[in-house]
């Protein structure tokens, strides 16, 4: 290894449905939209994360934007591989000279199956992964977050990703029980998109039910520091004429109340099958809330109402995973226990 050691890059890599990090040398280096421009005559690729986002939705017959994972899962092989090898360029980009050999740390959905983890490993060796390592996404944001994993103590991670929320119980360094579902950020922003139709009958597109949700996202109707309404423009879907719709955040927590409520049933059927000593560390330390869904508004408290145990939200949900895959990395062999 000796000579060639700088011949190896190592890097973590947060696969997610809305955003891919990759960590190098414990910095974030690329944090970008999960989303690729492909050109649908040649199939060559145009542009990739935020310059694809751009793009999406605003594109002609010619340009195609792909998200090449729904759900957690990669659903578009051919595309995640150009989007994998096309953000780990944008690391080498300033010693095109050379291309290292890489060492991967990639983190997956704990209810992923042989075949999942099977495509996510095939992509990232494509796109010139040598070693390719797998750690589950609760553990990961587990480690993130700084709980200690290998301690004979429970700690309970809920991950709200972009399509699908992750919770598990974790203690000596493994996930004691755990439950994936596909209800998550893509799944509020699908609900704002239909409210909106319904409700106000105008079409919004996926980015705008997006903004909506950043802007005035919330998990409760009354909230102590109430964010402004967001002023939405699109066609009427009666008569295609412009309309102006102011939308509050007490909406959206109304549209979003079904969904909030499927990911607490989870919750608690995770709560039911913990094991009672376990159940007590958790009643104790309480629930650590990561992932982007975490920054809805009001979300921890009315978790912490419903189930009666204390929620935090981590600090910088968002990275929480990336930064566990990036230790993970550092300590492959302390961790290679939680790896596949």
């Amino acid at each position: 290894m000796g000579l060639f050691s700088f011949l190896t890059q190592e890097i973590a890599v947060d696969l997610g449905t809305a955003n891919t990090i990759i960590i190098h040398n414990d910095k974030v280096v690329v944090d970008e939209p999960s989303i690729v421009a492909i050109d649908h005559t040649t199939g060559k690729l145009i542009a990739i994360g935020e310059k694809a986002r751009q793009m999406h939705g605003k594109t002609h017959e010619n340009i195609r934007t792909i998200r090449p994972l729904r759900d957690g899962v990669i659903a578009d092989f051919h595309a995640a591989e150009l989007m994998i090898r096309g953000m780990i360029k944008m690391i080498n980009s300033k010693n095109n000279w050379i291309t290292p050999s890489l060492r991967m740390v990639v983190c997956i959905p704990s209810g992923s199956t042989e075949v999942e983890v099977r495509a996510v490993r095939d992509s990232s060796e494509h796109a010139g992964g040598r070693d390719v390592y797998m750690i589950y996404e609760p553990m990961a944001a587990a480690i993130g977050i700084g709980l200690d994993v290998e301690a004979p103590e429970g700690c309970m991670v809920v991950d709200i990703g972009g399509g699908t929320t992750e919770i598990a119980v974790i203690a000596l360094g493994g996930i004691v029980c755990n439950k994936s579902i596909r209800i998550a950020g893509d799944g509020f922003t699908a609900d704002i998109q239909a409210y909106m139709r319904h409700q106000h009958n105008i079409k919004v597109g996926e980015r705008t039910a997006e903004e909506i949700k950043i802007q005035v996202g919330s998990a409760l109707p009354d909230l102590e520091t109430p964010p402004d309404d967001y002023v939405v423009r699109g066609p009427n879907l009666m008569t295609a004429l412009p309309i102006e719709v102011p939308v509050s955040y007490q909406e959206i927590s109304h549209c979003l109340d079904k969904s909030i409520a499927k990911i607490e049933t989870a919750i608690l059927g995770v709560l039911e099958q913990t094991p009672p000593e376990l159940y007590a560390d958790i009643v104790t330390k309480g629930v650590y809330l990561a992932g982007g869904g975490a920054l809805l508004r009001g979300l921890d408290k009315r978790l912490t109402d419903k189930i009666n145990i204390p929620f935090h939200v981590a600090e910088d949900p968002l990275r929480a995973v990336a930064r566990g895959t990036g230790i993970a990395l550092k300590n492959v062999d302390r961790f290679s226990f939680l790896m596949r």
